[in-house]
């Protein structure tokens, strides 16, 4: 038997070895990966039952932008996504930034996890079936990490792993098809450090420029690439609602799906609050679990019920009755707890983590231990940069709540209790502190905890411009519509306006206010929206609105995720005005009219020319309830037209009150098509509908006649058919020189509009005599002269320069025009 000398036998080379290295992590961290998304948890206290990620996980909706991605301004335009595997979906070989933004619970974590899902088991369709190497990291865990590589090695891969954090770093540099998903930006703990400049970079692109990296949040980074890609996500409509309760709920069991629908209708109180898809998921579980499930009067009414049912199952788990009668106490010792969040959220950088050594000082061990066993309270392991004798990094663990709105009701009970200590100068300065775009629900729980405290923060809420606002907390301090049954019908009898300009919060208590009104059969005589109407027109029927104005937080632009309007049984009349050059496709239109079908007491729906509707809207996709209940569509064009959409051939007709009104319209080279195509439209209806047109202004480099004089077409091939009511005709040609041929079409198109009595040139260059062919009996310019058309402009010649002129009519020569 021949032993072979080691030193003499072949070594792995370098890229062998890079390559056991890739497998080695990437089989770990499928492992990692894995032990997160099979333990997903509808509802807190539920840790018995747990989901893996794939079995829950429903699409709600999303857009991207497709204006300015650096802004975060007003301006930009979004798009709805038809699937949540079109958000990551970027060029081959072109590196994207992309940033998925939404407010807490719309499921942005769950929509990475299943990510990952995808990613570790293959999942055939999936963007990420061909990446190499998937990074899924939580920021809010990245306290005292400097690098990923570092960050990696501690936090996804076990302590026996051979692989260091060289061999990580090398395996990043060296891979090119590589995903990073940072899940939290808004709860990173270094965001203002020197040791998460490392992170900035990276998504600023400055690191890591040749991997796709994905980001998560609540509100945009302060730098990042103009290239980036942002996407929204929408929450839940009724489609996305139907598809969880089947699939996480009850299954295909219509009977009880529509009863937890139905119970869902029974609360329009809750119709905001389950618009996030969290807290629908808990209201499902919740209403097809408890037989005492009910109707609510308002959201503090159901708060204190679903905390209830946490409490009800813990006790019923334990069953002792010492540890019984000790839980009982628990629930109602919530002075530190209370003290605790609300310390937490009225910080300028609210902090709502805090170290598990210091909650139990505070809140008592058993209190603690109370609390996270109701699955309320949240245990998370921070590494540090301790080491042990061992050479193993050391950890510590933070506590949070389940969910912010859950920091939020306890903070409320403080709240509540210093709004009745305090004046109400003092009360004044402390809910300075506390912004209710942000924390809207601690304004309300704290109205629905306490009626002497809600008072008084309702007569400050009033005081502030925030009266819409303080109609949802005096629903919260009493429980019955019927006490602002009355404010409602008053702010219902007006217009009814939800802008752009809004902050989010007065947007969302508009909307709860409509859904008031709606539900308790009070009619809104006109819903207005200005300038907020997104790209979008959900699934589910609801109009998805666009955030309103921009509010500053942590020197950043908090983006606001676009709220929901359902359709109202109440509404008579909804308008809809626009930014300039606003299109609205045919399919976003034909979205809008399925929602005014579904209004069962509209009569009206107009447009301003702040939007851009399509020409046509096929007859066959239009409502057929829109004739017979007598809808009207108004599309009002800004210029004395207003159309009216017919509904059985789809086209635009001139709206009969307004046919004696005068039009002016221009035309010009380039510019957007369909704002060009619907000037044009303009023209034609008002000629056949006889109503005159005291201007048309043409700016083209080439306006065309055809010989006849039978129409006229600039450049951009739009075309003008004979206007019988056209008044004056002005033509600006840029210094261009026309031909023969050009000039006798556009006299001869002149002569045939039979109301023209002025022909206006600008710039234009132009043959100092006319063909002979003009003067012939019968003639264009016989004809222009019967009528005496005053033909006119800046004209240059081959013998003059550009100068004011005026065109002989008998002689077909250019004069120079009398001072």
């Amino acid at each position: 038997m021949t032993i072979k000398d080691p030193t003499t036998m072949p070594h792995p080379s370098k890229f062998e070895q890079e390559d056991e290295h890739l497998k080695i992590l990437a089989t770990e961290l499928k492992l990692t990966y894995k032990a997160l998304y099979e333990a997903i948890q509808p509802i807190p206290y539920i840790r018995d039952k747990l989901y893996c990620v794939d079995k829950v996980f429903i699409e709600g909706g999303s857009e991207v932008c497709v204006g300015d991605g650096t802004s975060g301004g007003t301006e930009t335009s979004w798009v709805r996504l038809e699937s949540y595997k079109e958000i990551y979906a970027n060029p081959p070989g072109k590196p994207v930034r992309l940033i998925i933004q939404a407010d807490p619970g719309f499921g942005k974590t769950t929509q990475t996890l299943q990510y990952t899902f995808n990613w570790s088991t293959g999942v055939k369709g999936s963007p990420f079936a061909d990446v190499q190497l998937l990074i899924y990291l939580r920021l809010r865990q990245l306290r005292g990490i400097g690098s990923l590589a570092v960050a990696v090695r501690r936090y996804l891969l076990p302590k026996t792993c051979q692989l260091k954090v060289a061999d990580i770093r090398k395996i990043l540099e060296n891979t090119t098809s590589v995903a990073i998903i940072l899940d939290g930006w808004d709860e990173y703990p270094e965001m203002y450090t020197e040791l998460g400049h490392y992170m900035s970079d990276i998504i600023s692109a400055r690191a890591s420029p040749h991997h796709d990296v994905i980001l998560t949040t609540r509100y945009l980074p302060i730098q990042i690439p103009k290239t980036a890609r942002r996407v929204r996500l929408t929450g839940f409509d009724d489609q996305a609602r139907d598809q969880y309760i089947r699939r996480a709920v009850v299954g295909d069991k219509d009977e009880a799906v529509e009863q937890i629908k139905q119970r869902l209708k029974d609360n329009p109180v809750l119709a905001d609050l389950c618009q996030v898809p969290l807290f629908f998921v808990m209201f499902a579980h919740l209403a097809h679990e408890k037989e005492e499930f009910k109707k609510f009067r308002s959201v503090t009414d159901y708060l204190s019920f679903m905390i209830k049912c946490f409490h009800d199952h813990l006790r019923n788990k334990e069953g002792d009755r010492n540890v019984n009668s000790q839980c009982r106490e628990y629930e109602g010792l919530l002075q530190e707890l209370s003290a605790l969040a609300y310390e937490g959220l009225s910080k300028r950088n609210q902090q709502i983590v805090w170290e598990k050594e210091g909650v139990i000082r505070r809140l008592g061990e058993g209190f603690y231990e109370h609390y996270k066993r109701l699955g309320l309270l949240i245990e998370e392991e921070v590494i540090t940069d301790q080491t042990t004798a061992d050479g193993s990094y050391e950890s510590t663990t933070d506590i949070r709540f389940y969910h912010k709105l859950f920091c939020e009701w306890y903070a409320a009970y403080h709240l509540a209790e210093l709004a009745v200590t305090l004046d109400e100068a003092e009360l004044s300065w402390e809910l300075r502190k506390l912004d209710p775009y942000d924390l809207q629900y601690l304004y309300r729980f704290a109205c629905g905890l306490n009626p002497a405290a809600g008072k008084k923060i309702i007569r400050y809420l009033q005081s502030n411009g925030g009266e819409k606002f303080a109609v949802l907390c005096i629903l919260e301090q009493t429980g019955k519509v019927d006490d602002i049954k009355e404010t409602i019908r008053k702010l219902c009898a007006d217009t009814i306006l939800i802008g752009v300009q809004d902050t989010k919060l007065l947007q969302r208590s508009t909307t709860q206010l409509l859904d008031i009104a709606s539900s308790n059969k009070i009619p809104i005589a006109c819903l207005h929206l200005n300038r907020c109407v997104s790209e979008a027109v959900t699934a589910g029927g609801n109009i998805l609105l666009n955030p309103g104005r921009q509010v500053q937080r942590r020197s950043s632009p908090l983006e606001r995720i676009g709220l929901q309007v359902p359709p109202s049984s109440t509404l008579q009349t909804i308008e809809f005005t626009g930014r300039s050059r606003d299109d609205i496709s045919e399919e976003k239109m034909i979205g809008l009219l399925a929602y005014a079908e579904k209004c069962q007491q509209l009569k009206k729906m107009t447009f301003d020319r702040g939007y851009l509707l399509p020409l046509f809207v096929p007859p066959e996709q239009i409502p057929p309830s829109l004739k017979t209940r007598n809808i009207e569509v108004h599309y009002d064009r800004g210029n004395g037209l207003v159309c009216r959409l017919n509904q059985a051939e789809g086209r635009w007709v001139v709206l009969e009150s307004h046919k004696a009104r005068a039009v002016s319209v221009g035309l010009r080279h380039g510019g957007n098509r369909l704002e060009q195509e619907w000037n044009a439209q303009e023209l034609r209806l008002a000629s056949a509908a006889g109503i005159p047109i005291d201007r048309v202004s043409i700016e083209s480099r080439s306006p065309v006649a055809d010989q006849s004089g039978s129409s006229l077409t600039i450049r951009s091939q739009i075309t003008l058919p004979i206007l019988c009511t056209l008044q004056k005709l002005d033509i600006r040609a840029h210094d261009r020189r026309m031909s023969d041929e050009e000039v006798v079409g556009i006299l001869r198109y002149s002569a045939k509009c039979s109301a023209l009595t002025e022909l206006e040139f600008n710039n234009l260059g132009c043959p100092k005599t006319l063909p002979d062919c003009l003067h012939e009996a019968g003639s264009a310019l016989t004809i222009l002269r019967s009528r005496n058309v005053k033909v006119h402009g800046g004209i240059r010649t081959e013998y003059t320069d550009m100068a004011q002129q005026v065109l002989d009519l008998r002689s077909g020569v250019w004069e120079f025009k009398d001072d």
